[in-house]
């Protein structure tokens, strides 16, 4: 469980990144965190785990004050961050010293995750290419079952049949009990295993919705004119006509074009839903 109320939180010698920041997540869901260079979503998530503390307002992960670093809360809670490094010793030894840190690890999971990303446990870490260490990585992660997972552009590095795989690991590996939280800005990846899209823009939560309700009020479709069609909420010029969003109808569902959702966000477009607008 996340729980942020009226954060503040400031670099030294530079002005507040975030102010009066508010969200609330419970666990049982995958969500995208989506932003620009520049919206804050890296510090949002060291905040979440950690590593950075607010100037004010609350921040609660799971009961726990995250600055606090206190080993219950070190425990149940998962960061796989987009730089990484590892000692120069085999994925084997890396598990025995690392595994007892996290009581729920389950190295049954993590064997048959090896097995399905085909990495050796006698490897080297070092030895590895960089999308092999970040396969290791992920299955470290998904094995120790935290109860918070943060995966910071956990595609990066990836070729697209890995990519493919993560999908499937990911959504087979993920209990109703955990809260797993992607920021990407490979919004392609994650656009079939998210549940619900979070954005952040100039260090405000801009949108906060899940894939449900987006799908009850949008349609996403590429069309070859305009002319003869109710104006579209939102447009974009591409091969063969035009991308468009459009308010849904009973008799049509379609896939959500998230970047073409996040591009209508970024540009202001006005994105009403039964509980809020934005």
């Amino acid at each position: 469980m996340i729980h942020i109320q009226n954060l503040t939180f400031r670099y030294k010698k530079q002005e507040a990144l975030f102010t009066d920041l508010s969200f609330q997540q419970g666990n049982g869901s995958i969500v995208g965190l989506l932003g620009k260079n520049g919206a804050g979503k890296s510090t949002l998530l060291q905040l979440i785990s950690g590593l950075l503390r607010p100037q004010t307002g609350k921040l609660s992960i799971n009961g726990f004050k995250p600055f606090d670093r206190l080993p219950d809360f070190l425990a149940d809670i998962y960061m796989v961050s987009e730089e990484f490094s590892f000692p120069s010793i085999t994925i084997g030894v890396y598990i025995k010293a690392t595994s007892p840190l996290y009581p729920k690890f389950d190295s049954q999971k993590m064997k048959n995750l090896l097995e399905e990303f085909e990495l050796d446990p006698k490897k080297n870490l070092n030895s590895l290419s960089h999308g092999q260490r970040k396969k290791f990585l992920i299955a470290f992660a998904l094995s120790t079952n935290c109860s918070l997972l943060i995966l910071d552009e956990p595609t990066n590095g990836l070729d697209i049949p890995s990519k493919s795989l993560f999908r499937k690991i990911l959504v087979g590996s993920v209990t109703e009990e955990q809260l797993v939280l992607i920021s990407t800005h490979q919004v392609k990846d994650i656009e079939t295993i998210i549940d619900k899209i979070v954005v952040l823009d100039q260090g405000k939560i801009v949108y906060n919705e899940t894939v449900f309700d987006i799908s009850k009020q949008w349609q996403f479709k590429t069309v070859a004119s305009l002319s003869g069609m109710e104006t579209p909420i939102y447009q974009e010029k591409c091969l063969g006509g035009h991308r468009i969003i459009v308010p849904t109808n009973s008799i049509e569902e379609t896939e959500i074009d998230i970047e073409l959702l996040f591009n209508a966000i970024i540009h202001k477009v006005t994105l009403k839903s039964e509980s809020h607008a934005v």
